[in-house]
């Protein structure tokens, strides 16, 4: 793999920057990273952008010192700018697809995945068969009765029709699948990302057409797919085994952290870090080494270390810090404990304070807003009385 070596050396120089750091002062307790209020915005952990910027690939562009920034509760900070390249084209480490299977006789090997009430499912022609059963509705019929050749999306017209919240008619019991071709004229995206993230003392919800976080491999991180609408006009849009899928309009990205997409990033004895997220913490994967979910993660996903439990002499204290949501979940984050940055256009160092928009999301307390994760609910109003299809008579 062409960046194999640079992602290597990025690592070493990655430990030596955290290094480096943990000498700079005592940490001697878990709070001991935490500044005085009014260098608030200079503070940073071990785990901030400022000491993970080398895991990202040679194909994202970090600048080289930071900006004057506004984040989105209209405060001011240092932001670093992180370029994230069309993805079309690039080596992120893993095959994109399969997402569709063409047959309902076709095995996990020729599809992707489906996330559902926090499993995940092989989206396989078994599966494509017996969707009516899957959500006790006899309006589900993806495939052929005669052929059992599944309807598929196969143009960028097909992709651009079907992949709307409002589906066009004729594309209603598709399965959805674009390419990342389809994306190739999307420009790169730059962010503001704050370089010294300080939790704040109430958690945001996070924009439903905003990202979450960018992988360290150029591959956005986005918020949860609105599986309700997909769910709505009797389609199904599967992710690929790495809990990716293409939106014509934006390319390539993760909705779910999976075992596949884990793979070839930074490593650390607390497990792989794989990403950060638009308020300065770094993103972990959900398990830790010993396979064991951390029992102290907060409403976000979010705990802090102090070096107890990695090799400090290393890696130094990571600090607070962020572990991916199960990938059945839809989610990859619940919230966020900081202030964010944002996706800039042009000139503009701001972002939007006024965090509103049609499904009211805001700022609430810790515990998040009541009755879900978000405002409006989880995503999907799903039948409760499923069943799985190999279990379908």
């Amino acid at each position: 793999m062409k960046n194999n070596k640079l992602r290597r050396l990025a690592l070493v120089m990655g430990v030596f920057t955290l290094s480096s750091l943990a000498a700079c002062g005592d940490h001697s307790n878990p709070d001991s990273h935490e500044h005085p209020k009014k260098e608030s915005t200079k503070q940073s952990t071990n785990a901030s952008l400022p000491t993970t910027t080398e895991y990202f690939t040679d194909d994202v562009i970090v600048s080289d010192g930071l900006v004057d920034c506004t984040l989105s509760d209209g405060s001011e900070s240092s932001c670093y700018i992180v370029t994230m390249p069309v993805n079309s084209g690039i080596d992120v480490g893993h095959d994109k697809g399969p997402w569709c299977p063409r047959n309902i006789n076709d095995t996990a090997e020729d599809a992707g995945i489906w996330l559902s009430d926090n499993q995940v499912y092989d989206a396989d022609g078994n599966f494509i068969e017996n969707l009516a059963t899957f959500y006790s509705d006899d309006n589900w019929q993806l495939f052929n009765p005669e052929t059992g050749e599944v309807k598929v999306t196969d143009s960028k017209d097909a992709c651009l029709a079907a992949a709307r919240p409002d589906v066009a008619p004729e594309y209603q019991n598709y399965c959805v699948e674009c390419q990342p071709e389809y994306a190739e004229d999307v420009e790169p995206q730059k962010y503001l990302i704050p370089a010294y993230p300080k939790k704040a003392s109430r958690i945001t919800q996070f924009d439903p057409h905003g990202g979450v976080g960018l992988a360290f491999n150029g591959i956005k991180m986005d918020a949860p797919a609105p599986v309700d609408a997909i769910l709505g006009a009797y389609t199904l849009a599967p992710f690929d085994d790495c809990g990716g899928h293409v939106n014509p309009h934006v390319g390539y990205h993760y909705h779910a952290i999976t075992e596949c997409s884990s793979i070839d990033t930074a490593l650390s004895t607390h497990g792989k870090m794989l990403g950060v997220a638009l308020d300065g913490f770094t993103i972990f994967e959900r398990k830790l080494p010993d396979g064991q979910v951390p029992d102290d993660l907060d409403d976000c996903g979010g705990h802090a270390l102090d070096g107890s439990s990695v090799d400090k002499e290393k890696e130094g204290d990571i600090g607070y810090h962020y572990h991916a949501g199960d990938a059945g979940s839809n989610q990859i984050l619940a919230c966020f404990s900081a202030p964010q940055g944002c996706a800039i256009q042009g000139d503009s160092m701001q972002c939007d304070t006024k965090r509103g928009g049609p499904d009211g999301l805001g700022d609430h307390p810790p515990g998040g807003p009541p009755g879900g994760l978000r405002d409006d609910g989880p995503p999907g109003d799903l039948p409760q009385n499923k069943r799985l299809p190999s279990d379908a008579s």
